[in-house]
């Protein structure tokens, strides 16, 4: 297939009302714990991105019966797995290609005593281990061995055992992996330490009604009573609060007067809090989010007067899928702000593309970036850049949007693996992106 990229009409003007599509980060947890089961599992509310459609693929692959129920809802069935497709060329060059592929390591682990995989792909954002996921399998039992010539991962554990396990980094995709491989365990699990972000909690509703025995849920302390058998089960997805986000974003970037709908706005936790400290102005109807036309908006100092800081964290904290969005978005606001990216290195270094566009930003470090807000007293210009990673992508897209002139986004399927139809949605409300063949 031909790379593709989009061009994009800058001073956008949108208006109306749009519907997050389902959570992708919660998409690749749940849609690999279907391998848990022998039975039906019923997915709603499914992403139409690459990213899951690749997951997807691997799992048809291993022999898992796919079937479409209608537009976001599929039927799996995992009753008969081929392992040996596990060490075939086809699915070591389709593991790669996707990070998420590292969560079908703990259902495989738990079902089947043994899972294999080469080092998987993503986004390029800095260093991302993946020794909290095997640390935690082997303190289950499991045999772990990682072969450097061709950085591939075997692990082998027919007898898990439940243990104590201290999770040393704080890691969404560790803690469910290591979850879905205590559902089998022997005996009791305690995961300390746990992520606790909504995509664990929806995780560990889905394996409760599949059968499992979790406590804890929701906070960073998981009981888990090993069981035989995990039976079937319907589930539905959250809307995606990174997408809720970047359209918050979006909406003040550019002006426009938005209404997001059904965001399930308990799920969003300080989201929408962080965003109002820019000053933009959002009001909440129901489950929806109605971000009004603003000409200004201006960024909240601390009470003593010095410069707003905005850092990510660990849920309850500010997710670090946002940051790049919200840099981003203060861009045009009036008033400083410093974005300290705590958790990966390289996830700012986009910046140099905003700075070529107008911005005033000063990239301190690989960590933190002081924001010099412009309060729209000249615009961006358009320019010809290309998307790292799937929400720096985004963020170019909401600057190019707002800015005078044309711009043109190389590496789209980058933006293509977090956001369905990004295209077609936006330009629905007014916006004007083609894509184009490279």
């Amino acid at each position: 297939m031909s790379a593709q990229s989009f061009l994009v009409e800058g001073n956008a003007k949108l208006h109306g009302e749009i519907t997050p599509q389902g959570a992708k980060n919660e998409a690749l947890q749940v849609i690999s714990a279907v391998l848990l089961t022998d039975q039906k599992v019923v997915i709603n509310n499914i992403p139409n991105i690459l990213d899951v459609r690749r997951l997807i693929q691997l799992l048809k692959g291993l022999g898992v019966e796919v079937e479409s129920l209608g537009p976001n809802a599929y039927s799996f069935n995992a009753a008969n797995i081929d392992l040996d497709y596990l060490a075939s060329p086809a699915y070591q060059k389709e593991a790669q290609k996707i990070r998420g592929s590292v969560m079908l390591l703990g259902p495989l682990l738990a079902r089947f005593g043994k899972a294999f995989l080469p080092k998987p792909g993503g986004d390029k954002i800095g260093r991302r281990r993946l020794d909290t996921h095997f640390i935690g399998f082997q303190k289950l039992g499991a045999d772990f061995k990682y072969n450097t010539e061709d950085d591939k991962y075997y692990l082998d554990g027919d007898n898990l055992k439940g243990t104590f396990i201290h999770m040393e980094e704080i890691s969404v995709t560790g803690t469910a992996n290591v979850l879905m491989a205590a559902t089998h365990a022997e005996g009791t699990t305690k995961i300390y330490n746990a992520a606790c972000e909504p995509y664990l909690q929806q995780l560990s509703k889905m394996l409760i009604g599949m059968g499992a025995k979790i406590e804890g849920v929701g906070s960073n302390l998981l009981t888990v009573h090993g069981v035989d058998r995990l039976e079937g089960t319907n589930h539905t997805i959250l809307p995606d609060m990174i997408e809720i986000g970047s359209f918050i974003g979006l909406a003040a970037m550019t002006g426009s007067d938005l209404t997001i709908k059904n965001v399930q706005l308990p799920s969003l936790g300080i989201i929408p809090a962080t965003f109002q400290k820019l000053g933009i102005q959002m009001n909440f109807n129901g489950d929806d989010i109605h971000i009004p036309a603003q000409e200004h908006y201006e960024i909240q100092n601390f009470i003593d007067g010095s410069i707003l800081t905005v850092y990510d964290a660990p849920w309850p904290g500010f997710t670090p899928d946002l940051i790049s969005i919200l840099l981003v978005t203060a861009i045009q606001a009036k008033g400083s702000i410093l974005v300290h990216q705590k958790m990966f290195e390289s996830r700012l270094f986009f910046v140099d593309k905003l700075i070529e566009m107008g911005a005033q930003i000063i990239l301190c470090d690989p960590h933190r970036a002081t924001v010099i807000g412009l309060d729209r007293t000249f615009p961006l210009r358009g320019i010809s850049m290309s998307s790292p990673d799937i929400r720096a992508g985004v963020s170019l897209l909401i600057a190019a949007l707002s800015a005078k002139g044309n711009s043109t986004i190389h590496n789209i399927s980058q933006i293509d693996r977090g956001y369905e139809n990004i295209d077609g949605r936006l330009n629905a409300l007014g916006a004007n992106i083609q894509r184009i063949e490279q």
